[in-house]
């Protein structure tokens, strides 16, 4: 597979995770429980944490949920990000109360003191601010010059705004993220901003929908977007848990090689020579290599017509036959085996892997 050149961004720090530069793409996700609950949003977290989230947003609507936030921070460990909307006391009350980022609009924020005060706090504490432009919320008089419309450039405009009050008061630890509920704008935004700032941008499709809706079409614009090499930390956005979230992401990054922990499972999809319970085999296969601690490539394969062939790059093969199947690693066939011992020799085949 080809190498993706990822542009080189600014460096940012999130409590002790890295964006941008050439850090590993990151990957976010956002509570949806209500932030003033400690106990049941700790929970969240840390299920969040669990399945490989690294970054935590959290909604902060009142003073309760600002001042919940250092009893929340005590109890987790992965950073934390205060989303704001247009109140300058909240905003400085997450910094109070030790918050990692702040997701705030700077020219949302009234009177234009306070967001300077934001931006001075903010720097003394060396916590960063995105900003997050939304395509349903843009600015009346960008809207205006556009003629009503929602467009990426305009989104751009909306961003360029926001980036000048910080860079005013000479606040450069920004990320930046333009979402728009479909993926021609969203795709066309991040392009067009990528070209004119090196801050390091937050990737996303906003309103994607339930998991199988919001999954294909993050997965596509997303997906573009770093195969071109643009986006330095990533949400994937579903009406659903967001626990859900974490996973497609984390498979996102895997598919394009940006980050692989863990094994890649490909298998054919059978056809009418399928002589054995290939969905059966694949998911037992999936669910042994579930913790396998290193990154390699699996194929599990239907049948001995094409099988060898097509698993030729994996490190192990499991190829099904009539009542039998082969056992390969690199496209040479080491073992051949009856269907009820294919697993027991697919497990020991493994286990040779931790030894290499």
């Amino acid at each position: 597979m080809k190498m993706i050149k990822r542009k080189r961004t600014r460096k940012i720090k999130v409590g002790n995770i890295r964006i941008g530069g050439f850090e590993p793409v990151r990957v976010q996700s956002m509570t949806n429980t209500d932030t003033r609950d400690v106990a049941k949003t700790v929970r969240q977290i840390k299920q969040l944490e669990k399945v490989g989230c690294e970054i935590v947003r959290m909604a902060v609507p009142d003073m309760k949920a600002a001042k919940a936030i250092s009893k929340i921070k005590a109890k987790v460990d992965a950073p934390l990000v205060a989303d704001i909307h247009f109140s300058a006391d909240l905003a400085l009350e997450s910094i109070r109360q030790g918050i990692d980022k702040l997701r705030i609009n700077p020219g949302n924020i009234a009177p234009k003191e306070k967001m300077e005060e934001i931006a001075r706090e903010c720097k003394k504490k060396r916590i960063p601010i995105r900003i997050g432009v939304n395509g349903g919320s843009l600015e009346k008089d960008i809207l205006k010059k556009y003629k009503g419309k929602v467009t990426a450039s305009g989104m751009v405009d909306s961003a360029m705004r926001h980036i000048k009050i910080l860079e005013k008061f000479n606040f450069k630890d920004i990320a930046i993220s333009l979402k728009a509920s479909d993926i021609e704008r969203t795709v066309e935004a991040y392009r067009k901003l990528s070209k004119k700032v090196n801050y390091p941008l937050h990737v996303g499709i906003t309103e994607a929908g339930t998991k199988f809706r919001g999954t294909i079409m993050s997965s596509i614009g997303i997906g573009m977007l770093l195969y071109e090499g643009i986006g330095d930390t990533i949400r994937v956005s579903l009406t659903d848990d967001p626990v859900e979230e974490v996973p497609v992401a984390w498979e996102m990054l895997s598919c394009l090689n940006l980050r692989q922990t863990k094994p890649t499972v490909t298998s054919c999809p059978t056809c009418g020579r399928t002589e054995i319970n290939l969905l059966k085999l694949v998911k037992q296969v999936e669910k042994i290599v579930e913790k396998f601690p290193k990154h390699i490539h699996i194929a599990v394969m239907g049948c001995v017509v094409n099988g060898p062939g097509e698993a030729r790059e994996a490190d192990i093969a499991v190829i099904g036959g009539r009542g039998c199947g082969l056992i390969c690693r690199k496209g040479k066939i080491i073992k051949r085996a009856d269907e009820k011992d294919l697993l027991k020799e697919f497990k020991k085949e493994l286990q040779k892997e931790l030894k290499d």
